[in-house]
């Protein structure tokens, strides 16, 4: 990064390993909060939220706090102008990570189930989706990228990192779901991406919030609710995030648009 970049950047200075220490509190607060209020679901087998209460008690209020706490410091960063907005340009074929997710998301949701739960259960499962969406992408995708992009690092390892950070972090699941939580942050680690990439397209935070919030809502609509169900819909999740992997890892060089003689190196 120039130093004509360095002026430009408003609020606070927040380098990367100021940033991990606030991963670790917002993770923090999560685990920490699920431990105090949390109910024991271990007897309810496959059912991550068998009751109204415990997806609120397990989720939505440790959720909500940590929303809190990455806001607060968005506020205190002076970032909300940056962090709201991502302008920086990506090729038309990229449209259709959003695209593919939006579509897989609404074919894999399991309406049959939902719909053979309780209205509050459900509600309560949309709203987890959006305070899923909101938070994660808020610390990952806002604060995340922004720390790593004003550290001057290029927009690959930008979207490495922030990526990686995002996968890591849900390895503190384990504390509740055991070593399967090593393969899901591995598997994170490449949505992570996926949703970078939505932020490329769109160029501000709100369109990963909607992929994400939706993306984990069809993933738990089969498994809320006193006899969690094996949804078939649920594996076009998985064969997209194979596709995808496979697209990316062929085309990740041609995801920046090609400079013409006149642009800015």
């Amino acid at each position: 990064m120039d130093a004509a970049e360095a002026e430009k950047q408003v609020g606070r200075r927040f380098t990367w390993p100021w940033f991990l220490v606030a991963v670790v509190v917002y993770l923090g607060i999560i685990q920490g909060l699920g431990q105090l209020i949390g109910v024991d679901t271990s007897s309810s087998g496959d059912s991550r939220f068998p009751t109204t209460e415990s997806l609120v008690r397990n989720a939505l209020i440790p959720i909500g706090a940590s929303i809190v706490f990455v806001a607060a410091l968005v506020t205190w960063l002076g970032w909300w102008g940056e962090v709201l907005r991502y302008r920086v340009p990506v090729r038309r074929w990229v449209r259709w990570v959003p695209i593919s997710m939006l579509l897989a998301t609404l074919v894999a949701m399991n309406y049959g189930h939902l719909g053979d739960q309780s209205g509050s259960l459900v509600v309560c499962l949309l709203l987890l989706g959006l305070f899923v969406g909101v938070g994660e992408e808020l610390m990952f995708r806002g604060v995340g990228v922004h720390v790593f992009k004003r550290a001057g690092f290029t927009e690959g390892k930008v979207a490495l990192w922030s990526s990686v950070i995002f996968g890591l972090a849900h390895v503190s699941n384990a504390i509740g779901q055991g070593a399967q939580a090593i393969i899901q942050a591995l598997v994170v680690c490449t949505s992570g991406y996926f949703f970078y990439l939505c932020l490329r397209v769109s160029g501000v935070i709100l369109l990963p919030m909607l992929v994400h919030g939706l993306w984990d809502t069809s993933l738990f609509s089969s498994m809320i609710g006193a006899e969690p169900v094996v949804y078939p819909g649920a594996i076009l999740i998985i064969v997209l995030q194979v596709a995808l992997i496979v697209v990316l890892v062929v085309r990740r060089r041609a995801v920046n648009p090609t400079r013409t003689p006149t642009s800015p190196a």
